[in-house]
């Protein structure tokens, strides 16, 4: 797919540019606080002991909608390995739409909400800053945070952007989170220092 037709997927979630957060790799995943309808409030902590995919999405958005359809996929493959797809749902009145997301897409997944300010306090930014959804991030069994897509996919960012949400991407950086032990060091990087989920051209 080119990366001129592929921007045009992208939902923008954020008003004008400053600078978007460039946390350094790997880190340990904040907090985040959401809700999952009929299950109630959850933590992000709460899913220590597996690999997340943490996905925060936009219900309306149709690159989260196919993103939920590629995560459904893989949680079937690699769930029984310790694997956990998540999305939270950031978008005006998500708390109304979460379930609609999940029947329309057949989500298999847990998907929740929250508000905005709690993503951008997660993802370390601010509400001036332009960013694209979904944001994708893989978290070791430890909560650790190895690899992010940037968060203003548009632009210089949009190779890599494209290249985090590959299919064959996820799964390579799945497979190597996977691989970590529980009782391997939580802040052994399993890439270079400078990666995020993108891989060069």
């Amino acid at each position: 797919m080119k990366t001129t037709l592929f921007a045009l997927t992208i939902c923008f979630a954020g008003a004008l540019s400053l600078h978007a957060a460039d946390a350094p790799l790997p880190h340990k995943a904040p907090e985040l606080a959401f809700k999952i309808p009929g299950q109630g409030d959850k933590l992000l902590s709460q899913y220590r002991g597996k690999v997340v995919a943490l996905e925060l999405i936009f219900t309306t958005c149709p690159h989260c909608q196919h993103a939920s359809e590629l995560m459904t996929k893989l949680q079937r493959e690699y769930g029984p390995r310790g694997f956990q797809s998540l999305d939270v749902a950031f978008n005006d009145n998500a708390d109304l739409k979460v379930d609609d997301f999940v029947r329309d897409f057949h989500v298999g997944f847990p998907v929740g909400w929250t508000e905005r300010d709690s993503v951008l306090g997660f993802l370390g930014l601010s509400v001036l800053d332009r960013f694209v959804v979904p944001q994708l991030q893989l978290i070791d069994r430890k909560g650790i945070v190895h690899y992010a897509t940037p968060p203003n996919g548009v632009g210089a960012e949009a190779a890599n952007y494209e290249n985090a949400m590959k299919e064959e991407t996820i799964r390579q950086r799945i497979e190597e989170l996977l691989a970590i032990g529980a009782s391997s060091s939580a802040h052994k990087p399993v890439a270079s220092a400078k990666a995020a989920l993108a891989v060069k051209n």
